[in-house]
């Protein structure tokens, strides 16, 4: 895209990618061709790039993107092209639909020729009903699966596991727009527990001591002090990062708050534990995305029991009537298939019981002055996050740092997730 003033603007791996250095070096570790990496159609690239996958899949040892959440699209991809997958291998043509001429003339060296044998091996792979450990069997010589897992991303962990079948999750490094901040040097520490190395030349980092509560309430999260160096940093204090980079950023906070847990020689080692930013707001309540993702992952237990998962959720705050409410819209799908679960509605209005539950005294006090509506738990149809992601990247957004908004502000978003709701279930009018 270009800035108004006329400057070619993209994110970083957009950028990255169309390198010298990245055509030179990470490219030749990738079973996908530079064509089929670059193509600009997000559904033609990934369906050649599994294609050049399942046609070499004694060649796969890992299975790799920047954000967890492009392999959790990945896999829904798969779950709905496996069978067009199969067919172009087993007649080793390529669909009439991939007119991509770099994809084409790349497949073509590629898919040279019929292989029945494989086909119906990969169709029987994935005509099982359950899918757990699905990417062991189509790649049997994977080791593990590297993405970063960590933040907002970690709610894609337990598909990504389910899916893996005990494969290794690796999240490899702590990265964001503004800067590279750390690596992992425990790559096989569990997903939930990383620490990141922090890396003292990529930028000028400094740490805004604050403090946090018993409950570790994010917006009672302030800043207590000046702003520490690396060398100050004291184990076991939560710290807000700020960076200062060559690029023009200039004592910026990202908003995120760590945790300092070692030390690599001189190097402090943090854990991420929270985004600053507010998603959902009504009056003089704030709840943070953190805080949403905690009440989530709280309620969403309710749900395992009966084989169901949570794939994807998002939130906005209702204030078209008075008084206003706070809806969370959840894609489910049953544990190792593709299939919509019967929704029970005294499970369903428990999940939202447990979720207000779960929220700051503010919310519930709010709740039982009549301030605040009951909240509203909608369940979207499979694949409404796939049209909210077609969505912004139609607008832009960059499909390989492609994050599901936890809050939604645009109405056409919202429009959308609506139009694929199947169930709407509500937490009682009151609360106790």
């Amino acid at each position: 895209m270009k800035t108004p003033s006329g400057l070619v603007a993209s994110p970083y791996s957009t950028f990255y990618s169309k390198t010298n250095t990245f055509k030179n070096s990470l490219a030749k570790f990738c079973i996908s061709p530079i064509e089929t990496i670059l193509c600009l159609d997000h559904k033609k690239s990934m369906f050649c790039q599994l294609l050049t996958g399942l046609l070499q899949r004694d060649e796969v040892v890992r299975l790799g993107s920047i954000f967890a959440s492009v392999l959790e699209r990945t896999i829904k991809f798969l779950e709905d092209y496996w069978r067009e997958l199969c067919c172009n291998i087993r007649t080793g043509y390529l669909r009439d639909w991939i007119i991509d001429p770099g994809c084409k003339n790349a497949m073509s060296f590629i898919l040279t020729g019929p292989n029945p044998e494989l086909a119906d091996l990969i169709q029987q792979i994935c005509e099982d009903k359950s899918w757990e450990g699905v990417f062991k069997k189509l790649w049997p010589k994977i080791k593990y699966i590297s993405s970063i897992c960590t933040g907002s991303m970690s709610q894609y962990i337990p598909l990504l596991e389910l899916y893996g079948g005990g494969i290794p999750l690796v999240s490899p490094s702590y990265v964001s727009s503004e800067a590279c901040f750390g690596i992992n040097l425990k790559p096989l520490s569990n997903p939930f527990d990383v620490s990141y190395t922090f890396l003292p030349n990529t930028a000028y980092f400094e740490f805004l001591p604050v403090n946090k509560d018993g409950g570790g309430k994010a917006q009672e999260t302030r800043t207590i002090d000046k702003p520490v160096d690396l060398e100050n940093v004291k184990l076991g204090q939560y710290y807000e990062v700020v960076v200062t980079t060559l690029a023009g950023l200039y004592r910026y906070r990202v908003g995120d708050v760590l945790k300092a847990t070692g030390f690599y020689n001189k190097s402090p080692q943090f854990q991420f534990v929270e985004r600053k930013n507010v998603v959902l707001s009504i009056g003089a309540d704030k709840t943070t995305e953190e805080d949403l993702s905690k009440a989530i992952t709280n309620a969403k237990l309710i749900l395992e029991p009966f084989g169901i998962m949570l794939t994807a959720y998002s939130s906005y705050s209702d204030t078209s009537s008075t008084p206003g409410r706070y809806v969370l819209f959840w894609e489910l799908k049953m544990k190792g298939s593709n299939d919509l679960p019967k929704l029970d509605a005294r499970v369903m209005e428990q999940c939202c019981c447990i979720v207000e539950e779960s929220f700051d005294f503010t919310y519930k006090s709010f709740r039982k002055d009549g301030a605040i509506s009951a909240l509203e738990l909608r369940v979207v149809k499979h694949g409404s996050f796939d049209e909210l992601m077609d969505f912004y990247t139609s607008k832009g957004a960059s499909i390989s740092q492609y994050k599901p908004p936890c809050c939604l502000k645009s109405e056409e978003a919202i429009k959308i997730l609506n139009s694929g709701t199947v169930g709407k279930f509500f937490s009682p009018k009151t609360m106790s």
